[in-house]
C-alpha cells in the first residue's frame, strides 16, 4: 500500500511541482520505500511507495512503454496473475508490480477497468494523448481516496489518498466514493461497481450454505496472504479476527509445506498471488506472526493469547497506558481526520500497536474489519423490529464503511507505513453473504449475534478436520474493540473530556459547527481537536459520525458495553 497526490489541469504545473512534493511528503507515512512523480502536460502525478510486491520493479507513478498513459496507485491487486496471463497477455509489462496490469485494462477496457480488479485499491491514471484523467476506488473504500477541486482554479481536479494534502489548495472535498470511476472527458463520477445485494429494498431470501460460506472465507483470506514480505494477523481474541487468524495460520503452513525447502526462492522472481486454481503462489513468512494490544489484564489479551496458543502462531502482546492513549489522540485525529467518537476511541490503540508492529520488521497485517456489517454483529441489532429492517442495516453499514472502520483500518496502520487486509470484505465473500435470507442473521434467545459465520466454522460431527478456535472462542459474545482493549479506556476518555470541557462551553457550540452538535462532552473535545488540526469547512464535510440506531431503542454511546444485549449477558453471567 501507498500515498497517491494527483493533480490534473493545473494552470501552471511545473510553478506547482515544488508545492505538489510538499503535499505528498505530508502521507510519506504511507510509503517511506521511496517517492516518485511525473509530469505530463498540465497534469502532476506524484507516489510514495510502501513495498509488498515486486520489491524491487514495482516503483512508481508506472508508465506504459510508449509513456503515453501513467499510473499511480494505492492498493493490492489479487488477481494480478490472471490479468497478467489471461486478459492482458501480451502488453509488455516492466516490473511485476501487481498493480502494473491496470494499464493495459484501461487500454482494453477503457473506464470499465476498476470491473475486472479484485483487490483493494485507489488510483488515477493520466492519459497524455488525449489530455484524460481517471480515478477509481475499490468496490467498499477500503482504500482511503479524497477528490477536490478549488474555486481559483475551477478546471483543475485534484486527489490525495488523505484529506491534508488538500486542505490548502481545495474549497469542495469529498470523500471519494467506493466503487465509483471519475473520468475527466465527463467531468463525472460514476459508479462500476453494481452487485446484486446492492438495492438495500430488496430483501434476499437464499437459504445459508455453511460449506460454502466457510470455503469463501478460507480463499479470501488466502489471497490477502500475496506479499514478498513479513506479515502477520491483528489479533484480538474476538470471534471475527480470530477466525482470520486461524485460517491465515493454516494457510500460510499450506504454502510454507508446498515449497521445495532445498530450492531457494527469489521472490522478486516469483509472481506472488493466487493462480486461477486458487493455490498460493509464494509468501513471505512460513510462520504466522499475531499482535494483540491492551490495557494489562484486558478481555482482549486473555482470549488473544488462548487463540494463539491453540492455531501456534508467535504470538506478541502489547500493552499501553492510559496516559499513552491520551498523549497521542492528537496524532490520532490528525492521520484518521475524522471526529467520530467511535473511530477515536478504536483507532487509539491500534494505532499504538501499529508503530510496535512496523518496529518488529513487519508490512502487513490481516485484519477482521467488515464481519459485523455482513452479518449484522453489533449488539444493537438484537433490536432490529424484523428481518426485512436487519437487513437494510446491514447494507446500509456495508456502504458506509468506508467513512468508519476502513477509514479506521486503513489510516491508523497507515500512519506508521503498515498495510492492513480485510478479508471480511473480499468481494465474492459480500456477493454471498449479502444474499443470505436475514432470518439466519437474527439475534435472539436461541441465536447469538454473528450465528452463521461461528456455525460455519463448527467443525462438530467432522472428526477429522481439526477445530478452528476452541469452543469458548468460536462462541464468545462481542466486546467492540475499544471495550476489549480494557474498559478503562473508554471510561478514562469520558472522564478527560469532563475536565477539558466546562458545561459553559459544551452548551454553547461553535457557531461554524452548524447543525452537527457535539452531544456529549468527549464529542466535543474530539471535534475541538479536530478542527485545531484542520480549521477548514471543507475538511468538516468530509466527516460521518457513527452511531446505533437510535429508532430500535438503543443507548446513545456506541460502545457495545452499553447496549443492552451485553447487559443481559453480564446478569446472565453474574446469577450463575
Amino acid at each position: 500500500m501507498c500515498g497517491i497526490f494527483a493533480c490534473y489541469n493545473h494552470p501552471n504545473v511545473n510553478q506547482f511541482k515544488p508545492k505538489a512534493l510538499k503535499l505528498s511528503k505530508l502521507i510519506r507515512h504511507r510509503g517511506p520505500d521511496w517517492s516518485g512523480n511525473i509530469i505530463q502536460n498540465n497534469s502532476i502525478l506524484t507516489h510514495e511507495r510502501l513495498a509488498i510486491v515486486g520489491l524491487d520493479s514495482g516503483a512508481q507513478p508506472i508508465t506504459s512503454p510508449d509513456k503515453s498513459l501513467s499510473l499511480t496507485v494505492n492498493g493490492e491487486i489479487y488477481n494480478h496473475i490472471h490479468l497478467r496471463t489471461v486478459e492482458c497477455p501480451d502488453y509488455q509489462y516492466k516490473s511485476l508490480s501487481d498493480c502494473e496490469p491496470i494499464i493495459p485494462l484501461f487500454q482494453k477496457y477503457d473506464i470499465e477497468c476498476p470491473t475486472y480488479l479484485d483487490g483493494m485499491f485507489a488510483f488515477a491514471l493520466y492519459d497524455s494523448k488525449n489530455d484524460r484523467i481517471i480515478a477509481a476506488r475499490d468496490p467498499i473504500g477500503v482504500i482511503t481516496l479524497y477528490m477536490g477541486r478549488s474555486s481559483k482554479n475551477p478546471k483543475s481536479v485534484f486527489f490525495s489518498s488523505e484529506l491534508k494534502c488538500l486542505v490548502d489548495d481545495c474549497d469542495d472535498i469529498i470523500a471519494f466514493p467506493p466503487g465509483h470511476v471519475y473520468d475527466s472527458k465527463t467531468d463525472k463520477i460514476t459508479r462500476y461497481f453494481k452487485p446484486t445485494w446492492w438495492d438495500q429494498d430488496k430483501i434476499p431470501s437464499t437459504p445459508i450454505d455453511y460449506k460454502k460460506l466457510r470455503q469463501t472465507l478460507e480463499l479470501a483470506v488466502r489471497k490477502r496472504l500475496m506479499a514478498d514480505v513479513p506479515f502477520g494477523v491483528l489479533l484480538s481474541g474476538g470471534l471475527d479476527s480470530s477466525l482470520i487468524a486461524s485460517v491465515a495460520a493454516r494457510e500460510t503452513a499450506k504454502a510454507a509445506a508446498a515449497v521445495n525447502t532445498d530450492e531457494e526462492i527469489d521472490a522478486n522472481e516469483v509472481l506472488a498471488g493466487i493462480d486461477d486454481e486458487g493455490n498460493l503462489r509464494y509468501t513471505g513468512w512460513s510462520k504466522l506472526h499475531s499482535f494483540a494490544v491492551g490495557l494489562p489484564g484486558a478481555p482482549d489479551l486473555i482470549a488473544a493469547k488462548k487463540v494463539a496458543k491453540y492455531i501456534g502462531t508467535v504470538h506478541h502482546e502489547h500493552h499501553f497506558t492510559l496516559e499513552e492513549g491520551l498523549d497521542a489522540l492528537s496524532d490520532v485525529i490528525y492521520h484518521l481526520e475524522t471526529y467520530d467518537v467511535t473511530t477515536i476511541r478504536a483507532s487509539t490503540p491500534m494505532y499504538l500497536l501499529s508503530r510496535k508492529i512496523k518496529a518488529q520488521g513487519v508490512k502487513m497485517v490481516l485484519s477482521g474489519e467488515g464481519s459485523d456489517e455482513i452479518f449484522g454483529g453489533y449488539l444493537y441489532f438484537a433490536s432490529a423490529p424484523s428481518p426485512e429492517e436487519f437487513h437494510t442495516e446491514c447494507i446500509k453499514r456495508v456502504k458506509n464503511l468506508h467513512l468508519a472502520d476502513c477509514l479506521r483500518a486503513n489510516k491508523s496502520t497507515m500512519a506508521w507505513g503498515l498495510e492492513a487486509r480485510v478479508p471480511f470484505l473480499d468481494k465474492n465473500f459480500l456477493e454471498l453473504t449479502l444474499n443470505i435470507d436475514p432470518k439466519e442473521k437474527l439475534i435472539n434467545k436461541q441465536r447469538i449475534e454473528k450465528y452463521i459465520l461461528r456455525k460455519a466454522f463448527d467443525t462438530t460431527g467432522e472428526p477429522d478436520l481439526k477445530p478452528y478456535l476452541p469452543e469458548e472462542i468460536l462462541w464468545r459474545q462481542k466486546e467492540q474493540f475499544s471495550d476489549g482493549v480494557g474498559y478503562g479506556w473508554i471510561d478514562c476518555l469520558k472522564d478527560t473530556s469532563e475536565l477539558k470541557v466546562s458545561d459553559e462551553e459544551f452548551n454553547n457550540p461553535k457557531p461554524h459547527w452548524g447543525d452537527d452538535i457535539p452531544t456529549t462532552k468527549e464529542a466535543y473535545w474530539y471535534r475541538c481537536l479536530f478542527d485545531d488540526l484542520f480549521p477548514q469547512k471543507a475538511a468538516a464535510d468530509t466527516v460521518m459520525r457513527w452511531v446505533p440506531k437510535a429508532e430500535w431503542g438503543c443507548n446513545e454511546d456506541p460502545s457495545g458495553r452499553y447496549q443492552k444485549t451485553h447487559k443481559d449477558h453480564v446478569k446472565e453471567i453474574e446469577e450463575n
